[in-house]
Parts: C-alpha cells; structure tokens; sequence
C-alpha cells in the first residue's frame, strides 16, 4: 500500500502539470523549502475558486545537519505516504535535487489544528546530481577538483575578512551566515549572491507607518496589542484603548492552531487568517459579517513581539458591500485592491459560464424533444406520401410524375355500403369503417405494399409503386387475402354479423406524381386505375377478382386461382376474369403476420431456448406453380400442383369448375387426392 500510495503521489504531480499548474508550481519558491512553505498559500488561493476544497497543511522545520523537519497535517487517514512521493518529484523535476524521506513520528494532533493526523517526515538532501554527474564524467580529475576546493576556500576566507566590518542588527544572520555564499571563481559557473544591507534605523514616522499599513497588528508575548494600523483600529473599535488581550477580539481561522506565541512561531511560515468575534463588535456591526484579516506573522526577536502584516480578506465587491467597506480603505499598494478586481471579473465569467452550460442543457433536452416530435411528423407525413417523395417536398424540389411499366393495383368496398349507412349513426359507421381500416394497414405493412387512399368505404393500394418490385402481384394478391380474411373479425352495425367485401385486382402501367399545393396526394393516373376499380365493382362478395394481366402476372406463382369466365364490363366490353381462392405456400396465420406454431403443436426453439417464429409470407417465385381449372372448352380439366416450401404442410387441388350460364358465379370447388409429403419433396 505504501509504495502504490507513493507511486500515486509522482503521478498526481505529473497530473497537476499536464492540467495547466504547472507554471504556478514553478513560482512557488526558489528551493525545496521555499516551495513547502508556500504550498499552504496556494491551497488557500485555490479555496477562491473551490471553497469545499479541504487541503492538507505543511509546516517545515530547520533540522540537525542540514536536514529539514516536514510536519504534515491531515484529517484523512492513510494517505500520509503520497506526500514522499510529491516531494521527491517536485524536488527531482524543478530543483533537480534528490531527496530521501522518512517517517519520524504518526501521531493524532494534540493542539487544536483542526487536523487529525500528524506525520513528521525527516528529509535529507542527496548530492546534488550534476555535480555527481560531472564527478562521474571526470574520474581522472581529482587533483583539478582538489585545486578548486582549496580556491574555493582561499575566497571565502578573504569575503568573511571583507564583511567582518559591516554592521549588523540584532537578530539577524551571524557574519558567517551572511558569506556562505560568496562569489566563486574557478572553473565552475559565476554565482552572484545577493546581500542586504539594513539600515542603522528605521526612517519612518509612527503616523506614516501606520496610514501606510493600515491594516497591521503588533503584539506581545502575552497578546497584548502595542500597536494597529488606522483601518484595523476604525473597524475593530477599543484595539488599542481597551487592555483586551488580542484572543478576546480575535480568533484564528487558519491554521486552526491554538492562539499564543509558541503555537503561531510552530506555523509562522504559514499564511493566517484571524477573524473578528462578534460579542466584541459594537451593536452596529453585529449584523454585519464579521471581519476577516489575512496576512503574514513575523516575529521580531528583539522586540519579543509578533507583527501580524494583513488585509481584509474579500473575494467580491459583494463583500466588500456586506462588510461596509470601500476600495479606498485598502492601502493602494495592496494588490487585495486588484484581488477583488479581478476575482469580480472571475465570478462573473464563472455566472456566465454556468448559465450557458445550464442553457446548453436545456438545449440538448429540447433538441431531443425535437428529434422526437420530428420524428412523430415524420411518421405521419410518410403515411400520407412516400418518404421519398415527402423528403422532395420537405427540400422545397417538385416532384416530377413517374412511369411505371407495370403494377399491381387493388380496390375493395364493402357490400350493402349505403344500406348500412342509412340504418346506423354516423358514429356507429366511424367505428366499423376504423376498426376495418386499422385492420387493412397493419396488413399493408406487412406485404410492403402502398396504401394510395380511401374514399367513404373504398381502399386503394397498389404494388410495385412508387419503389418498383417484382413480386407486385403476388404482395397485392397475399395482401387481398389478408382483408378477405380480416373483414370477418369486423361486424356490421344492423345485423351484427361479419361485413362482406369485394375486392379487384389489376395488373398495368400507370402514371404516379404529387397533385397540389395544399394537402398534397400521390395520386395514381392511367387505365391501369380504371380497370382495377371495374374489378372491385364487377366482383362477387367476399371474393377477389382478378384481371387477366392479374391473373398472368399470377400464373405460376404458388397461387389458386378458377377461371369466372367472359363478362361484360363497363366501359371495357368483353372481358375474361378469375377469382384469386388462395395462396398454396401460406398458412392464414402467415398471410396475417401472426406467429404460427409447428403442425405437432409442439414450440421450436433454438440452441438460446427462445422460441423461434413461423417465416413470413413466402415470396412467390416463378418455379412455383399455379392451382388453376381451366375453361370447360379447354382439352385438359386437370389439376397441377407444386412443391410448397412450408415444411410438414400438404397441397390440395382444386376440381373442374362449371360456370353457371351467365358466368357470373364462383365455380364450385371441392378437395382432390392429397399427396404425401415425399411425393412433395421429389
């Protein structure tokens, strides 16, 4: 776990550079320390724009030889041995330095730092690699490095030598600290090192010091306030002219430490929050937010006393608003002036980034009920007109008229239609004609054929138009089948029994193309449209009629068909016609689209044990031939039959057919021999 837990640690560094901090680790500090020590004010520049964010804390402590004390603090337990894994990589990657860390102490956290664990991890410094590395590409020279220790040291006796004279307050670094980095001549690189020089006095007024910081506390070891700026003395009324101790007005928010000298020097490298008390407040400003100070400790030593260097910690002018405050309180030399600013700027776009999200949301909802809607149009539009014709029109294009060398066209009506009509409601003749129609589309989606229109009790459909097919005659015919047989599930209003249909069928070319502006119809044009409804009038009840380029277009097609003989149709003279009895290779339960079981009643299932459905209505193909009885003139009164390709199902044939005189009659057919299955099959 603990090396998955470090592992992690230098992938997440590597992730927190991918993902655009890469600079702004960078500039965090000049050297490892720096670097720990200004994690804490980054965490809290982050909690701007994340206020849940809930960081760990890091705190560093000069050790023995040059080793340096890390104290993390946490209120998530276990997850102390990334930290080894951060450290050594930032130290790897932008000090090119190698670090080795170790755990000193794991403990929970006895001060109330608002963390739960505490881990003290020792960090030592390794050799630094260029230098190893330039000692590993010189092993021959030691006595050129031996020659530039010993100039080394020669200048840095004569720099302590130079700077033994120069005055230096108390408390800062010894003369020897102050030359530890000196100028260095040799064959190595120059190194410039920079060394303050501090005045014998501060030149600055008491007032001037003070309007200058305004916001700026100094106190002892006891808390005692010697000292404020003028907005921390405007703001916080009595700091200085009551002797309250610095807790009674103040208490620290971050780090959650306990508020005395000894715990703020433990994180004085720490960026500190101190917030007002509301029962120190004057009535008037109990119900404002209370204020909140964040800056810098420092410690000067000869003094014995802190010097809290703060400002107003504001993120908005909003804040700034609620707090009864004003730009001009800010010193202009405080860059919280440009915070505000630009964080102002910041949650703005951050408003503005949320609405569109938001907007965008709404959006890809209302786009999806779009696509839905649209697609509910689509449906209805394509139920009027073929698609491809609906999307011409949806384009703006004319639809230019179409040829069709041949299609098969149907026409059905009921029976006793106006009979019907006048011994009902309107409502009643509504229902029957819906319920027989609902019934006659779901059929048209099954043999694919072209619902054209329906006129009072009449129904048009046509294959083979507008997407030109083959197989026409045999879906119109399999399609009349299934209205002859669904006409009997709807019952007549008056007499309650099953309505009676003619239906006409007839084979020709035609003309097709969109008629109109307004409600536009594909309309279908030509003789071909005439003679089919001749068909349906001339028809029998419950019979199909058929043409005789129907009844060629049939021929050899698996169907059963007798001949009706010469009769006289309007407008046409002399016609003979024929009447479509069934198809051979289909069941009921096929021409309907319904699921079918097997003849034994037993369910086919597949290796998935899921129950395999009947095959659709077979399309009809020129091997497969034709039931027909031929006309009594003909020399031969036989019946021929075809394989069917419906397994276990036998074919039965049809007898001589004797018209009545005025062939207008079915002819009447009764059952043949049966033939076995193997004779089927050979």
């Amino acid at each position: 776990m603990e090396a998955i837990l470090k592992l992690f640690g230098e992938y997440f560094f590597k992730f927190c550079k991918m993902s655009g901090y890469d600079r702004m680790l960078r500039t965090l500090g000049g050297n490892l320390t720096e670097f720990i020590e200004n994690l804490d004010a980054l965490h809290s520049y982050l909690a701007l724009s994340y206020q849940e964010m809930n960081a760990p804390s890091f705190r560093v402590e000069e050790g023995a030889d040059g080793a340096m004390l890390l104290h993390y603090y946490s209120d998530r337990h276990g997850l102390c041995h990334i930290v080894p894994g951060i450290i050594e990589a930032v130290a790897k990657d932008f000090f090119d330095t190698d670090v080795a860390m170790s755990i000193l102490d794991m403990n929970e956290e006895v001060e109330r730092t608002g963390k739960k664990e505490h881990v003290v991890f020792l960090v030592v410094q390794k050799a630094h690699r260029q230098i190893r590395g330039a000692k590993a590409s010189r092993p021959q020279g030691s006595e050129d490095s031996q020659a530039d220790q010993e100039a080394l040291q020669g200048t840095l006796l004569r720099m302590k030598e130079r700077y033994l004279n120069i005055p230096v307050c108390p408390g800062e670094k010894s003369h020897s600290t102050a030359v530890r980095a000196s100028v260095l001549f040799g064959k190595g690189p120059l190194r410039d090192t920079f060394q303050p020089v501090y005045p014998e006095r501060l030149w600055v007024e008491e007032e001037v010091f003070c309007d200058a910081f305004p916001f700026h506390i100094v106190f002892d070891e006891a808390l005692r306030v010697k000292q404020a700026g003028v907005n921390i003395q405007k703001y916080v009324p009595g700091i200085l002219t009551q002797k309250f101790a610095l807790d009674e007005y103040f208490s620290i928010i971050h780090p959650q430490v306990t508020f005395n000298i000894s715990s703020i020097c433990k994180f004085i490298n720490s960026q500190f929050v101190l917030k007002t008390r509301k029962e120190m407040m004057p009535k008037a400003r109990k119900s404002q937010p209370m204020l909140k100070l964040r800056g810098q400790m420092i410690w000067m030593e000869s003094l014995r006393c802190m010097i809290f260097m703060c400002s107003p910690k504001l993120r908005s002018l909003q804040e700034l608003e609620e707090s009864k405050m004003h730009l001009s309180d800010i010193a202009p030399h405080d860059t919280t002036r440009d915070l505000i600013l630009l964080n102002q700027q910041r949650l703005a776009e951050m408003e503005l980034s949320c609405q569109l999200e938001k907007k965008k949301e709404e959006l890809r909802v209302l786009s999806n009920h779009l696509a839905i809607e649209k697609k509910k149009t689509e449906t209805l539009l394509y139920a009027m007109l073929p698609e491809h014709v609906a999307n011409q029109l949806k384009e703006g294009r004319k639809v230019a008229a179409g040829e069709f060398e041949t299609c098969t066209i149907l026409f059905s009506d009921v029976v006793t239609f106006t009979n019907i009509c006048a011994a009902c409601e309107p409502i009643q003749i509504v229902n029957m004609l819906n319920s027989m129609y609902s019934k006659f589309d779901r059929l048209t989606s099954v043999h694919d054929v072209y619902k054209v229109e329906t006129i009072g009790d009449a129904y048009m459909v046509v294959g083979g138009v507008p997407v030109p097919v083959e197989s026409h005659a045999q879906r119109v015919a399999n399609f009349a089948l299934g209205m002859r047989i669904s006409a009997k599930e709807v019952m007549n209003p008056v007499t309650g029994e099953p309505i009676q249909i003619r239906v006409g069928i007839h084979t020709g070319p035609v003309l097709a193309g969109v008629v109109g502006d307004k409600m536009p119809r594909y309309c279908l044009f030509g003789d071909t449209v005439n003679t089919a409804s001749r068909m349906e009038s001339h028809g029998l009840p419950s019979k199909v009629h058929l043409s005789p380029t129907a009844h060629r277009a049939l021929k050899n097609k698996g169907f059963e068909i007798v001949r009706r003989g010469e009769i006289e149709v309007k407008g046409k003279g002399k016609m003979t016609t024929y009447f479509l009895i069934q198809n051979l290779n289909a069941t009921e339960d096929e021409i309907m689209g319904r699921p079918s079981a097997p003849a034994d009643g037993k369910e086919v299932c597949t290796p998935g044990n899921q129950v395999r459905k009947s095959p659709a209505v077979p399309r009809n193909t020129d091997h497969q031939q034709q039931v027909y009885k031929g006309d009594p003139a003909d020399a031969s009164n036989e019946v021929t039959l075809a394989g069917s390709p419906v397994a276990g199902r036998n074919s039965t044939g049809a007898v001589n057919n004797q018209p009545s005189p005025d062939e207008t009659k079915t002819s009447v057919v009764a059952s043949g021999p049966v033939l076995s299955a193997f004779c089927v099959v050979l």
